[in-house]
């Protein structure tokens, strides 16, 4: 993809930042230490601790200053192959800050050592631990959204699924940024050709044929793996769900915005030119992902009441 199609702001960030092959192993395994060990921004007015919950571990971020018994549920990314709760510091701990709520993000098992639906276990676990833990996190069972960016954004629009089935309690939002909810899109090889920035379908279909072996992009994968494969979205909560114009994950994301909207559902689609995948994240500080960020926060603000 021509770097002229990348918004001016973002052009630098961009080349810095190679999609990886992430078919090698050795090539995972350094980028699962690297996120593990990676240094953090300093929080301020956030507490941050780790607790170990069945063999989970859950960053939580605790802001000093408490507005709301709301809380977030937040899901980091990674193509379900890597990723750390730590690579979302900056995000989590200034939205719990602005927002005065506080923030619960999962880490969970990757492909492909762990394939479905192993991800998708975890982050439900992570979410029941919040339930049973309202009290001493002072939160309110019925004022929790779910969040995440990428795979995570696939995750929580999956777990919001789930929990919409399960019929018990119900996230009040789901606060998506790029969610990976298609295996679909990998199985579709020209879109190879366009070798989007950052993540490309080659290394998509990597991430999903880990997770779903011999399986992604057939008949034979479940709705509950891969959001966008549910036909009926009736009855899900408000959904924001912001993606850059240039990157892979586009039509899928716009079309499940779209179905969402015609199912009833109130949607926010934030659609960002010339912007490519995670930018909010790994160009947080830039102009276009300071001004995604703050429309992001108000929206949630106000879903969270």
């Amino acid at each position: 993809m021509d770097i002229e199609q990348v918004d001016p702001a973002l052009r630098t960030a961009t080349q810095r930042l190679p999609v990886p092959d992430l078919s090698r192993p050795l090539t995972r395994t350094a980028l699962r230490i690297a996120t593990r060990l990676m240094p953090v921004p300093r929080t301020g007015s956030v507490a941050v601790r780790t607790v170990r919950a069945d063999g989970m571990r859950l960053r939580i971020y605790w802001p000093r200053v408490r507005h709301s018994d709301a809380a977030l549920l937040w899901i980091h990314g990674g193509g379900l192959l890597f990723g750390d709760a730590r690579q979302d510091e900056a995000l989590c701990a200034r939205t719990a800050r602005e927002l005065g709520i506080v923030i619960v993000s999962a880490n969970y098992r990757f492909a492909p050592e762990h394939p479905f639906p192993a991800a998708h276990e975890d982050v439900h676990a992570a979410w029941q631990w919040m339930l049973a833990h309202t009290a001493e996190l002072r939160i309110a069972a019925d004022r929790i959204a779910i969040g995440g960016e990428s795979a995570g954004g696939g995750l929580a629009a999956g777990l919001v699924q789930r929990l919409h089935d399960e019929d018990g309690t119900q996230p009040c939002a789901q606060w998506l940024f790029a969610p990976m909810l298609d295996d679909r899109t990998a199985a579709d090889a020209s879109l190879d050709a366009l070798d989007h920035w950052v993540w490309n379908n080659r290394a998509n279909r990597v991430g999903w044929g880990a997770y779903l072996p011999g399986r992604s992009g057939t008949a034979q994968v479940p709705a509950s793996a891969a959001p966008a494969r549910r036909t009926d979205l009736t009855g899900l909560p408000p959904t924001y769900l912001a993606v850059g114009d240039i990157e892979l994950f586009l039509q899928e994301n716009t079309e499940y915005a779209r179905r969402l909207a015609q199912a009833g559902v109130p949607v926010e689609l934030d659609v960002v030119p010339g912007a490519p995948h995670g930018f909010e994240n790994w160009a947080r500080t830039s102009a276009p992902a300071q001004a995604l960020l703050g429309r992001a926060r108000a929206w949630l603000a106000g879903a969270l009441g």
